[in-house]
């Protein structure tokens, strides 16, 4: 063989691996091409489905949270339609005191005898207790007893409000 065989040879064998590893790195670079698609479109499938139920989640939690604040507020308008008519019984009674109307008074246990305690007894026969003596109350302590139970009422009222709050949060 001659020296230009021998390079013609090498030249071949030399061009022969310069196309046959560009071919290989084209083939190779279509494979994983082909692949990273494949698993970017997995991946964005995947995220996409994620995306999907994370969204669906707000928005049962939004609706759960809407008709929370709908129950909360219908409590709410219940607990001041409540106040509100307590309100007013109490200011009626006061009024109806105030115009003596409506007279307060206690049973008497036993009737003082020979002794006067600043209050009138009167023997009704238009009470609810029948023979028994009762004491008619000075209109202002009445007044003030008024006052403490309509404290009292509103204190019930909103002791109910916050128990029927806690049993919706706490649903």
């Amino acid at each position: 063989m001659t020296a230009m065989n021998w390079r013609l040879a090498a030249l071949a064998l030399l061009l022969g691996l310069a196309v046959g590893g560009r071919v290989a790195w084209l083939w190779q670079d279509n494979a994983y091409g082909e692949r990273l698609a494949k698993q970017a479109e997995a991946y964005g499938t995947e995220r996409e489905a994620a995306v999907v139920a994370v969204l669906d989640q707000l928005q049962q939690d939004q609706e759960r949270r809407r008709a929370l604040e709908d129950r909360l507020q219908a409590i709410d308008q219940t607990h001041y339609k409540e106040l509100h008519d307590a309100q007013q019984a109490q200011a009626r009674l006061r009024d109806r005191l105030a115009t003596a109307d409506v007279r307060l008074s206690v049973l008497l246990a036993s009737p003082a005898q020979g002794r006067d305690c600043g209050v009138s007894a009167t023997a009704g026969t238009a009470g609810v207790v029948h023979g028994s003596q009762r004491a008619e109350l000075d209109p202002a302590h009445a007044r003030r007893i008024v006052s403490i139970t309509q404290d009292g009422d509103q204190g019930l009222i909103a002791l109910k409000a916050c128990q029927a709050y806690v049993r919706e949060i706490a649903r």
